[in-house]
């Protein structure tokens, strides 16, 4: 049986939950956007008149006033986002059970096995979701209609704001061939730049591309980007219950000032590193690497990883070898404006095979000290909350948490 895949997208998500408490702001220029005194001062989320004049979505609050002269900012409220997001979901659930949200305002749903208790046609089902959503919530979404994940994707973001795609085996490649190849899942900037230096600009050059040149060019993911172009792509949908092995857990910060000191790097790299110790010890998980990226002044991004000797859930292991990274792709006193640390190659905890140190007879004891250290600052951090300890004479003043992978 064909699959029939629906990919909801909310419109305009945190600045329509916003609309709902401010009406009067639904035919003027609104934007919901960060702190601009904590150099967060980007545009979150915008509204359609506010889309109408290009104001777009991680652009600089200066920037978007420049479109946008009158545009009205309210600060973001993020309990709000995630309540309304459970809501949307709840409705999603009533129509099957196989539902994997991508993101707070995303969610794919697999309406093959359940599509004939509602009408029979993923359109109907889809119309129906949209006009109970928006009823019952006050917002609007836009689905696409298709037989795999990555074409409803496509069709969700085809037509907006309120509009339902399909996407079919029929008109597939009339649709999606013309479309940028930057509107396909995962191709970045970074992809769109090498492929442009192919004369590669859209979904269906994509999908002409030799499989050996995109497996040269970009690896295993050449091959899948292949694959999604040509409408091969087949990955289930995950309910919500079966969540996806971790792949990285990684902490991103933009600090407070830019960063020009070693003594400050080793301050945020130190909490930085605490912070995804301590994540992966939630999780049950070693890292057998550490990567950092580091972002100048000038947003240009600079990325190192490297290859543990022992995998380790500990803060002490981690923070040195992100600064080893920091050593040789940083020189004082070029500025810092973010700093990444995020642990790869993750594996079960204890599974990891250990490197003994022949250099030092007392590194097991070392290590299980260490360990005693951690997980005690981890019983105070549950008990009296995570900003209650910390390293050394380690302080946030400089650093404030922006994301976790």
């Amino acid at each position: 049986m064909e699959r029939v895949i629906l990919h909801c997208d909310l419109n305009c998500f945190f600045a329509s939950v916003e609309l709902l408490s401010h009406p009067d702001l639904r035919e003027v220029p609104m934007a919901v956007c960060g702190d601009p005194e904590s150099r967060h001062g980007i545009i979150l989320a915008k509204n359609e008149p506010a889309k109408r004049l290009g104001v777009v979505t991680a652009e600089t609050i200066w920037q978007a006033r420049k479109k946008a002269p009158g545009l009205v900012l309210l600060p973001p409220h993020h309990d709000l986002y995630r309540h309304y997001s459970h809501l949307v979901n709840e409705i999603y659930g009533q129509y099957t059970d196989l539902v994997e949200p991508f993101g707070i305002d995303e969610s794919w749903l697999d309406i093959t096995g359940s599509m004939h208790l509602f009408g029979g046609d993923g359109k109907v089902v889809a119309d129906a979701i949209r006009a109970r959503v928006k009823r019952e919530l006050g917002l609007t979404l836009s689905v696409g209609v298709s037989f795999n994940k990555v074409f409803a994707k496509l069709g969700s973001d085809y037509k907006k704001p309120d509009a339902t795609t399909v996407i079919s085996r029929d008109n597939w490649q009339e649709i999606v061939f013309p479309l940028p190849v930057g509107d396909l899942l995962f191709v970045g900037k970074a992809a769109q730049s090498v492929l442009r230096q192919y004369g590669v600009t859209t979904i269906g050059q994509l999908a002409q591309c030799p499989t050996d040149m995109l497996e040269t060019l970009f690896g295993k993911s050449g091959l899948q980007l292949h694959e999604y172009a040509c409408g091969l792509e087949c990955s289930p949908v995950r309910p919500q219950n079966e969540q996806e092995p971790i792949k990285s857990v990684g902490n991103g910060t933009t600090f407070c000032r830019n960063l020009t000191r070693w003594d400050e790097v080793k301050t945020g790299v130190s909490l930085l590193a605490d912070s995804v110790a301590m994540r992966l010890r939630r999780h049950g998980l070693d890292c057998g690497g550490v990567q950092v990226l580091i972002r100048d002044a000038n947003f240009k991004n600079i990325s190192r990883q490297k290859q543990l000797s022992t995998p380790t859930h500990l803060m002490k292991d981690i923070y040195r070898a992100a600064l080893e990274l920091m050593e040789g792709a940083w020189k004082a006193p070029n500025p810092i404006r973010m700093i990444t640390v995020t642990a790869i190659h993750l594996l079960p905890l204890g599974e990891g095979c250990e490197q003994l140190d022949l250099l030092s007879a007392n590194a097991p004891q070392k290590k299980e000290k260490q360990e005693k250290l951690e997980g005690a600052m981890d019983a105070i951090r549950h008990k009296f909350g995570k900003d209650a300890i910390a390293f050394g004479t380690a302080t946030s003043k400089i650093i404030r948490e922006e994301s976790e992978e």
